[in-house]
């Protein structure tokens, strides 16, 4: 079991090593695509610097940040300045020997309709077009991952939505997706996310702390091996303990903790953990110390 964390590396970010390098939209329309030219190569250099780190400290899975193109829906990355740099830096952070996801954001909702829909297949593309420039294998080992998106009032034909407009995808985007059960009672458990995964073979990730807080009748063990067997590489899972619970009282329901508080059982099955604790590396080196 590998086990890994998202996005942001503290440890680097003291000495001034970022992947998130952006700009405002006032920012964005004063200086353009030369600056963000300049930004995603020092993201992408980050990058590079940060699975190396990853690496030395035995990290084998880390989550890309969804941030290393300030303002990528309005340009097409072979139209920034440095991209044959940016190109050849992604195709060595490709090249290193760990295992890379990603997770855009809720805002995409491939469930949805209108220019919502139109922005999220955009983005999920734009996503599936940098693993295709670090030279990633089109699978879920390295899944891009995200939620169903809102429920619009009736559940069943929001997944057949879904279903829909996953079948108009591009192949790469769809052998990478995978779809994530949800926090709340309103949303998508496990249990509902079953019957899309059987019909258009997306693997469903499993979170243990979303199914803690909306279980659907299931056990942890049970929605764990039903999400497990929809995977057809090794699993990525997702592992973080309440804030609430263990930290502060006062915190949202749906809050993730600074540090990790739980043992995380894998029920005999071989599945890569990723963290999201909000004290990142630190949490995981205090948890799980090499």
């Amino acid at each position: 079991m590998a086990i890994g964390y998202a996005c942001i590396n503290l440890t680097l970010q003291e000495k001034g090593i970022f992947t998130t390098k952006g700009m405002t939209r006032k920012t964005w329309l004063e200086r353009g695509l030369p600056y963000a030219s300049q930004l995603s190569l020092r993201n992408a250099i980050g990058l590079m610097h940060l699975l190396d780190w990853n690496i030395e400290h035995g990290i084998g899975v880390f989550r890309m940040t969804s941030d290393l193109f300030p303002w990528h829906s309005e340009y097409r990355l072979e139209h920034l300045p440095d991209y044959p740099l940016i190109r050849a830096t992604l195709e060595e952070c490709g090249k290193k020997p760990i295992r890379i996801t990603t997770h855009p954001g809720p805002y995409n909702k491939l469930a949805g309709e209108g220019q919502t829909l139109q922005n999220t297949i955009q983005e999920l593309e734009n996503h599936s077009e940098v693993f295709d420039l670090m030279g990633l294998q089109p699978s879920h080992w390295n899944k891009i991952n995200i939620h169903v998106g809102g429920v619009y009032g009736d559940k069943t034909a929001a997944l057949a939505r879904f279903a829909a407009t996953y079948q108009s995808l591009s192949e790469n985007l769809r052998k990478r997706l995978t779809v994530e059960n949800d926090d709340k009672g309103g949303l998508y458990s496990v249990r509902d996310l079953l019957p899309l995964s059987e019909q258009v073979g997306i693997p469903i990730v499993f979170d243990y702390f979303h199914h803690s807080l909306h279980p659907d009748n299931l056990t942890e063990e049970e929605a764990f091996l039903a999400a497990y067997n929809t995977w057809d590489v090794k699993p990525v899972f997702h592992f973080s303990s309440s804030r609430r619970d263990f930290e502060d009282p006062a915190a949202r329901r749906e809050a993730h903790s600074d540090w990790l508080h739980q043992d995380i059982h894998t029920y005999g099955k071989d599945v890569d953990i990723m963290l999201e604790t909000k004290m990142k590396e630190l949490a995981l080196q205090r948890s799980y110390p090499a």
